[in-house]
C-alpha cells in the first residue's frame, strides 16, 4: 500500500463528496464512520477519522485514569 494519494472529488449539489476509494481503504474509513472536518480559512480543510480523536483524547488526558468516574 502506498502511504500516499492525492485524488480529485467534485462537489454534488447539496454539498457533498465521495472519499475516492483508495483514500479510504488507505485510512480504513468504511460506511457509517464518522469523519470531522478541520477548517482554516486561510490553511484550507483537513478530513480526519473521528476515532482518531478518541486516540489523541486518551493521549492528552491519559485515558480512561480519571479518579472522579
Amino acid at each position: 500500500m502506498k502511504d500516499k494519494y492525492i485524488g480529485i472529488c467534485k462537489v454534488g449539489e447539496k454539498g457533498q463528496i465521495v472519499i475516492p476509494k483508495e483514500a479510504r481503504v488507505m485510512f480504513g474509513i468504511n460506511p457509517g464512520d464518522n469523519v470531522a472536518i478541520l477548517c482554516d480559512a486561510k490553511k484550507g480543510m483537513a478530513l480526519v477519522k473521528a476515532d482518531v480523536f478518541d486516540n489523541f483524547t486518551d493521549d492528552i488526558l491519559g485515558g480512561n485514569n480519571d479518579k472522579n468516574s
